[in-house]
């Protein structure tokens, strides 16, 4: 019997084996075009990310989820690459949005604790690591990220023990052994003693002491006790400060303060002030966040007394750099003349050098210092000025600056000083 060589082709009624061959070879086509476009636009979205051009990787998964919306692998590029933008809560929906479909997807999960973690939702970022932990326990990833997590909720010996687990499985792990030292210095307490020299072209130089200590209490409260001792145109004085700040949320606090010395006439012999302040969190790459805070300060003189109304913005930048602007409304009244207004400001940029050093440079324009006689009234100024901190043990560190100011007739006041601090 003769076997046709058609006998292993379905046949369909009405429909001839050539149609159904040309039909299959048609599908068999379609899904290699779709494995190759998958692969390329894959392949430029990697290469693009290699050479910086977010923007370009972005628009290359937007044009993939156009043509293909559940393309679950672009939306977690997607995700990424927005969270790279430090569009954060974007990023998170799109994380969520494949995590509805694969929910063990142990990549997307450790992205997503990433962006809550960058959006303060600590809490949030700690049951996704959990529940990335139940899927892969020994992944050293997952432990180091929820070492760091635990660790930014002041639950220090959970962090400690976390990071130590993560070594058991990746004993050359970098981000385990750094945390672990960054643990060690978070501590309560911060006692700084400095030495603070003024010399002068019109007067003999002037000196202060200072000891301060600095206390974290809980998440909530910190205190700040200090005392200062001066000589300054010929008269001492000593000075003892106090201030107690509470953090009623995470990103605000409110602080209250006040100083007494004895009676002279170079420093103020009261003081109070109050500050409120706020941390913003900002979605942009070249932003990280920004701190801003509102002050009112009142000083009190023999003869003299001033009211300082004051703003001052921090600016957290990419790679540990920051920028700092300060800006004051002085009232200033003595004795026999007439109340009057006056403006000043300084500004402030701060960089790392190496990784135990950071530096910094600031200017100033007007009265700065209203904690001595000789920095208020009406006169103007220019400073400027640089310092440098150093990190030579754990939870010790010298910190020094030096300044020149110059002032209206001919002044100058050239400023230096340095600090030991211990963290304990």
């Amino acid at each position: 019997m003769k076997v046709s060589e058609n006998r292993f082709i379905p046949r369909l009624p009405g429909l001839s084996p050539k149609t159904v061959i040309a039909a299959l070879l048609l599908v068999g086509f379609v899904h290699v075009l779709a494995a190759q476009t998958t692969h390329d636009w894959q392949t430029q979205v990697r290469k693009d990310v290699e050479i910086q051009h977010i923007d370009a990787a972005l628009a290359v998964v937007d044009q993939r989820l156009a043509d293909t919306p559940e393309d679950w692998e672009a939306h977690g590029w997607r995700g990424r690459l927005l969270a790279w933008k430090g569009r954060w809560s974007e990023g998170e929906t799109e994380y969520r949005l494949v995590l509805d479909k694969f929910p063990n997807d142990i990549e997307i999960l450790t992205d997503l604790s990433d962006v809550l973690l960058w959006q303060k939702k600590y809490a949030e970022a700690l049951q996704t690591l959990d529940d990335a932990r139940k899927i892969s326990p020994s992944d050293p990833e997952i432990l180091s990220r929820r070492a760091r997590v635990l660790a930014v909720l002041g639950r220090t010996p959970e962090a400690r023990a976390e990071y130590q687990q993560t070594l058991l499985f990746d004993a050359l792990n970098s981000e385990a052994r750094a945390g672990l030292d960054s643990l060690r210095e978070n501590t309560k307490h911060e006692l700084r003693v400095g030495e603070d020299v003024d010399v002068f072209n019109y007067a003999n130089a002037g000196q202060t002491q200072s000891v301060s200590l600095s206390s974290r209490w809980n998440q909530r409260w910190a205190t700040v006790f200090g005392v200062s001792t001066y000589q300054r145109f010929g008269q001492d004085a000593v000075k003892f400060l106090t201030s107690t700040a509470f953090h009623f949320t995470a990103r605000d606090w409110f602080t209250v303060g006040s100083a007494v010395a004895n009676s002279q006439s170079v420093v103020p012999t009261n003081e109070a002030f109050f500050e409120y302040g706020h941390a913003f969190r900002i979605e942009n790459r070249w932003v990280r966040g920004l701190e801003s805070s509102y002050q009112q300060h009142w000083f009190w003189y023999q003869g003299a007394h001033v009211l300082t109304l004051n703003t001052s913005q921090i600016l957290y930048l990419p790679h540990e750099w920051t920028w700092s602007l300060n800006v004051t409304g002085a009232r200033t009244g003595f004795v026999g003349t007439p109340v009057d207004w006056t403006p000043s400001g300084w500004t402030k940029l701060g960089f790392p050098l190496q990784r135990r050093v950071t530096g910094n440079v600031f200017f100033g324009v007007g009265s700065e210092n209203f904690a001595q006689i000789d920095q208020i009234g009406r006169f103007s100024a220019h400073t400027f000025g640089g310092g440098l901190r150093y990190q030579f043990a754990t939870g010790q560190d010298i910190t020094g600056y030096v300044a020149r100011q110059y002032r209206t007739q001919g002044q100058i006041d050239t400023s230096f000083g340095l600090s030991y601090g211990i963290r304990f």
